[in-house]
């Protein structure tokens, strides 16, 4: 009877989850159109600092420039996650750190390639290795690691551990990928604050600023989604392996 009780609580959480996910999803989707209907159809035409207009592929920095920053994000989530676990050894907070470092490779690995179709058209190259392509190479490459760490892993306990102090000592490559065009010279433009020998600029413009609000917003809403949907992925995956090893 206590089973039953525990099973029908169980399910009912479940479906509530569900529930919110799926109000997220709806939002995310609603805010997403509103993103890609100002990108194509709300913005002026976009000009450089002597006048010329720029081409249109330099739409492509509104949701590059968003899912960048979203990943910092994703992977901020992995490392405040990993701390908490290796304090209190709660298995939320690693299903946490996992979810956000799944989610985060794959912004990661669209800024990788939004920004190689960028660079096509302005430098005539999908890669050079420059400082800021080469460190949000390597983050990329340090968050996939950590999810080969994962599955490469069994035993659940040793697992979490492990990728917990990974998570904290892989966050390195954060502020080395954000502050790089900031502190080295570089062929990556920078769009917002100063640079010592790189290209500068900015956004100018209510609508310019509006659309990549917009973008952000999206963008957040989507890493939530996801987010949401693996958390609860995760914790389904954890409660089958519990009564697994539990018969």
């Amino acid at each position: 009877m206590c089973f039953i009780f525990n099973l029908s609580r169980h399910v009912n959480k479940m479906a509530s989850n569900s529930r919110k996910t799926g109000v997220l999803a709806v939002a995310t989707a609603s805010v997403m159109f509103l993103a890609i209907y100002m990108l194509f159809f709300y913005l002026p035409p976009i000009k450089d600092e002597a006048g010329e207009v720029l081409s249109g592929s330099f739409r492509i920095f509104f949701f590059h420039m968003p899912i960048a920053i979203i990943s910092y994000l994703a992977f901020g989530v992995v490392f405040a996650a990993s701390i908490l676990y290796l304090r209190d050894k709660s298995l939320k907070w690693d299903i946490y750190a996992r979810s956000a470092a799944e989610v985060g490779t794959l912004f990661a690995f669209l800024v990788l390639v939004t920004g190689s179709i960028w660079a096509k058209d302005a430098w005539g190259w999908y890669w050079i290795w420059d400082l800021r392509l080469t460190t949000s190479l390597v983050l990329f490459l340090v968050y996939l690691a950590y999810t080969m760490l994962r599955k490469a892993l069994e035993e659940p306990e040793k697992r979490a551990r492990l990728s917990a102090v990974f998570g904290i000592l892989g966050f390195i490559s954060v502020p080395l990928s954000f502050f790089s065009i900031r502190l080295w010279r570089s062929a990556h433009p920078l769009m917002f604050g100063g640079n010592t020998g790189g290209s500068g600029g900015g956004l100018e413009g209510t609508a310019l600023q509006l659309t990549l609000f917009v973008n952000f917003i999206a963008y957040f809403l989507l890493f939530l989604t996801l987010f949401s949907v693996k958390v609860q992925n995760e914790r389904m995956e954890e409660e089958l392996d519990s009564r697994r090893y539990a018969e």
